[in-house]
């Protein structure tokens, strides 16, 4: 990486030193079009005024400035010399006085790895858009500035561009004139905003598609608020826009945060807009928030993507108040926004939208992403520490995010939801356009509940690891319960027990009024709370025999969940029988987490899934189902048994596909299921039938999106050549339809086509984050591990130069994404703990990743011996 980082230390010692009173900047974009004339990157003007005071005049610092050239310095009236001043990434200060006025007049570059000022190129059309992207601190890329969360200011854009283009920023736009020197351009200014934090301003510009609503809310006091409304997308994407829907979830949303928060949104108006190759799923830019184009459906999508969406727009409404409102001090307390917004994000979805199941979602899916997390040698407390801007970039993550819900969804039961809400209208009230930290929330949050918050936060902010529970019963001679107890259990390296608010339930097989016959029912349920080793539940003494105890039924806690012998020999048996959709999705996660370790093999969780995944009803846990299911055939099945497993796995996927309602939501998850597993000449046969509609499957529309998955298929088994993916391309030559086909050209069997995509990604820098993804994500097949096997060493080789040469973010993809999980063997693993041994000097964030992937490797070797030993 260049030399761009920012530490903790730094940052303390600048905001003692600074206040900033106000940013004043101006860009001009008219060189977004037309032809690029010069031999360096493709550039546009910045002009930034910063105004700030200095606690210690004659005091020296600096500004955060990443651009490729600066025209000239300004500090107090003097010019200074940008070549003695400017080393590329910052700007030194010196001689500073009480008031202060910085002027940077640079030349910064468009960006196309989606980090500072994104710039796009729409292949079916030419036309070009751009957006700002710059969590945690990609701001200095478009304008000179203090590059921190904590100092904090109002922010004054202007903006040039050509005339006719949408221009939007986080303020509302105040007047739009002449550009002054050409007629084809104009300037939008826009309205001063708020005191917000560098990192969440925003410029989004283009010809872009915009459509507009109203929200409007009589407040307590009897006034009268209005929120303008804006959902945008690139014109080719126009077609498929359903801002209607995206309005009505936003409004939702607005509806509930005001009842519950007890505080007006705060930044006027709201736009929403879906950009291109955007490397998050969403940005949560005051007035102007970011969202993946991906969140437009160009086809046929199940419920649970709907869902997704309306999740996600939600978790960055909570924003607004939660991290733009109030902001962490620092990206220690990261997860006082992350964590936040996380759970309320699923906590409005059930409680605000049509998504009334949202929880069970929560509890399948978020969940999932924190248990991996947690378990990795990497994990870490909620509250973490990181020591600068790389730390931060990467901690971005599972803990960050659905732990950190989790444990909130927890606290929650802990302090009551009055209390809990109490505590957070308190907080914004208190603390308004601010800065806090941990200490600050857990004050008020104490004072509403009357907790003891220092003793919670100690056991659920501070300690790192995940919690396993387990039931253990006896019983008397009649089959009734004489104890019940849950065991509670800590990994060695984190070894801290924890106070858990669990619900314990009893299934059992029978037939009530209403009830399919044979059905297993809960009958009795107790919630308690668990700590210690051991916790006896008297409450459930003298219960019959259950057929199934779940532990944390409703789930209420975070921890992974075990079975006693007895449920889990039900479960084989009867876990399509479960007649409550979230004892469902807990006991499919719960079956998941024993194959992860080591516990269950993978040859059982797939048979778990050929009999039942056909009759889960909710079509989110279905899908995740069938991703763990693609994970256990891939990587922790014993390679000798690999084959058989995937014969059975389409055979079962194909079986489903028909029987499936036509037109359904499952009946569509089926289909690409089938498409990622079919191996068979019969099966690949179907496909291309599919495809050129000599073959139909009743109620099945093979609408664009599916044809890339059933093409994706053939390419990756050598039934798609490059004549057929181009005729495809020439179907759908969009923006989507060329990372399908950068997608499906990587994936071919071919040592050719192995060789053109490593060096397209790796010793090359001319594709777009978007298509080094789609690049990726075509090389590294699972089942072309003889043609992958000459990278794995290379990988090892390239990956340090990688790092210094390379964006985070397209670092980040190419460490990740190329690491030879494919090849699934010891000597991989003998491979990365050598890097690791050889290179106890490379940037942490990048020890960090391999050391992740090297763990994720290993964790599949130990399934693969257990699965081994399954076969006898």
């Amino acid at each position: 990486m260049p030399g761009e980082n920012l530490t903790r230390d730094e940052a303390r010692e600048r905001a003692k030193l600074l206040a900033v009173e106000g940013y004043e900047v101006a860009l001009d974009l008219r060189s977004a079009v037309g032809e690029h004339t010069g031999s360096g990157p493709r550039t546009y003007r910045s002009t930034t005024t910063i105004r700030f005071r200095c606690a210690e005049p004659g005091a020296a610092t600096f500004a955060d400035l990443l651009a490729p050239s600066v025209t000239s310095v300004r500090l107090n009236g003097r010019e200074l010399d940008p070549a003695a001043v400017f080393d590329g990434s910052r700007i030194a200060l010196e001689g500073l006085a009480t008031e202060n006025e910085l002027v940077v007049d640079a030349q910064c570059a468009y960006s196309r790895t989606g980090e500072g000022l994104h710039r796009f190129v729409d292949p079916e059309d030419g036309e070009v858009y751009l957006y700002t992207q710059y969590e945690p601190a990609d701001a200095r890329r478009v304008f000179a500035n203090f590059e921190q969360p904590d100092l904090k200011a109002p922010f004054t854009f202007s903006v040039t561009a050509p005339e006719g283009w949408t221009v939007l920023s986080n303020g509302a736009v105040d007047r739009v004139e002449p550009s002054g020197d050409d007629d084809a351009a104009t300037t939008s200014h826009f309205v001063t905003t708020q005191p917000i934090s560098t990192y969440i301003t925003a410029v989004v510009a283009g010809p872009y598609h915009y459509e507009s609503d109203l929200y409007r809310r009589t407040l307590p006091d009897g006034s009268a608020l209005e929120v303008p409304l804006g959902a945008l997308c690139r014109k080719g994407l126009a077609k498929h826009f359903d801002a209607d829907d995206i309005f009505t979830v936003t409004k939702q949303g607005l509806d509930f945060f005001h009842d519950h928060f007890d505080y007006p949104y705060p930044f006027g108006k709201y736009d929403q807009a879906f950009v291109p190759e955007y490397n998050l799923g969403a940005m949560e830019n005051p007035g102007c928030v970011t969202f993946r184009e991906e969140f437009i459906f160009r086809g046929k999508v199940t419920q649970a993507s709907y869902e997704g969406r309306a999740n996600v727009i939600l978790h960055e409404m909570a924003h607004m108040w939660f991290g733009d409102l109030v902001t962490m001090e620092w990206w220690d307390d990261l997860w006082l926004k992350e964590s936040f917004a996380d759970f309320m994000g699923a906590f409005s979805l059930v409680g605000a939208t049509r998504f009334t199941d949202g929880w069970i979602t929560f509890a399948n899916r978020r969940k999932a992403w924190a248990y991996r997390a947690d378990q990795l040698p990497s994990t870490h407390p909620i509250t973490a520490d990181i020591r600068d801007l790389e730390d931060a970039k990467l901690n971005f993550d599972g803990i960050t995010y659905a732990k950190g819900a989790s444990v909130l969804k927890q606290l929650v039961s802990y302090v009551g939801q009055d209390a809990f809400l109490e505590g957070a209208r308190r907080y914004f009230k208190r603390h308004a356009y601010g800065n806090t930290r941990l200490s600050d929330l857990l004050s008020v949050l104490g004072e509403t509940s009357g907790r003891d918050m220092a003793t919670w936060s100690r056991a659920w902010l501070e300690t790192a690891g995940v919690n396993t529970l387990t039931p253990q019963a006896t019983y008397d001679a009649e089959g009734h319960i004489t104890e019940l107890a849950v065991v509670q259990e800590a990994a060695e390296t984190h070894p801290t027990l924890r106070p858990h608010r669990v619900a314990v339930g009893l299934y059992r097989k029978e037939a009530p009024a209403g009830e399919r016959p044979g059905a297993l029912v809960r009958y009795a349920r107790a919630e308690v709370d668990v700590e210690g080793p051991r916790t006896v539940i008297p409450e459930l003494t003298g219960a019959s025999r259950p057929d199934l105890i779940l532990v944390n039924d409703d789930d209420l806690t975070y921890c992974k969940i075990r079975f006693d012998e007895g449920s889990l020999d039900t479960l084989r048996e009867h876990l399509g029988e479960l007649t409550d959709p979230l004892a469902r999705a807990l006991s499919w996660s719960a079956l998941w987490n024993l194959t992860r370790d080591a516990l269950l093999p993978a040859r059982d969780y797939l048979e778990l899934v050929r009999r039942f995944a056909g009759a889960e009803s909710d079509i989110g846990v279905l899908q995740m189902v069938q991703a763990w299911a693609l994970s256990a055939l891939h990587h922790y099945s014993a390679p000798e048994a690999r084959e058989e497993a995937a014969a059975r796995l389409a055979e079962g996927a194909l079986s489903e596909l028909r029987l499936a309602e036509p037109g359904s939501g499952h009946q569509l998850a089926w289909a690409r299921f089938f498409a990622q597993v079919a191996v068979a000449d019969t099966e690949l046969r179907l496909l291309r039938g599919l495809l050129d509609g000599t073959a139909r499957i009743d109620g099945l529309d093979v609408d664009q999106e599916l044809r890339w998955t059933f093409l994706a298929a053939l390419a990756s088994s050598g039934q798609a050549d490059e004549a057929l993916i181009g005729a495809e391309l020439a179907r759908d030559d969009t923006a989507s339809g060329k990372r399908h086909q950068v997608r499906c050209l990587a994936a071919r069997p071919s040592a050719a086509v192995k060789a053109e995509a490593w060096d397209a990604v790796v010793e090359s820098d001319r594709l777009s984050n978007a298509l080094v993804e789609a690049t990726i994500s075509g090389f590294d097949q699972p089942g072309q591990r003889d043609l992958l096997a000459p990278y794995a060493p290379r990988y090892f080789e390239v990956i340090e130069r990688v790092w210094q040469e390379r964006s985070i973010e397209i670092g980040m993809a190419i460490v990740r994404g190329l690491f030879p999980a494919a090849q699934g063997d010891a000597p991989t693993l003998e491979a990365a703990d050598a890097w690791l041994d050889g290179h106890p000097d490379a940037a942490p964030a990048l020890r960090r990743l391999v050391l992740e992937a090297r763990d994720d490797l290993a964790r599949a070797l130990r399934g693969q011996e257990c699965d081994a030993r399954a076969a006898g």
